[in-house]
């Protein structure tokens, strides 16, 4: 069973992400994403022969830090590109969680002000973020 924070957290994670991608700046941030996953991706499974899921697996826990270390480069094509891989992809995906981050935080802000508003018998209009 799923306990009931998680899913809550996951729902607000995907509105956030969702309002988001109406922003130009933010959208160029998650195209980069993406296309750091897709560029790792396509050279994991070209160069060390993974499964296109294995490649993708490793691409991203290798941008998140988990590491499980199920999986490495054994070629050393694939750990050059690894080095640099981490370098640059790391920087990318804190700057995306960041401002997936700070959307969620502003919708809450927003929230509750409107919440302190209803509260304090001000009315019922509808705050926008």
């Amino acid at each position: 069973m799923v306990p009931i924070p998680f899913v809550w957290v996951l729902i607000r994670f995907f509105r956030a992400l969702w309002r988001s991608l109406k922003d130009p700046e933010f959208q160029a941030l998650f195209l980069l994403v993406v296309t750091m996953l897709a560029s790792g991706t396509s050279f994991y499974r070209r160069i060390e022969g993974w499964s296109l899921l294995d490649s993708l697996y490793f691409s991203v826990i290798t941008l998140t830090t988990v590491g499980y270390g199920d999986f490495s480069p054994s070629t050393t094509a694939g750990k050059i590109f690894t080095m640099f891989y981490i370098f640059i992809g790391i920087g990318i995906i804190l700057g995306f969680v960041n401002a997936v981050a700070e959307r969620s935080m502003q919708q809450r802000g927003g929230i509750r002000r409107l919440l302190d508003r209803r509260g304090k018998g001000e009315g019922s209009e509808r705050e926008e973020d």
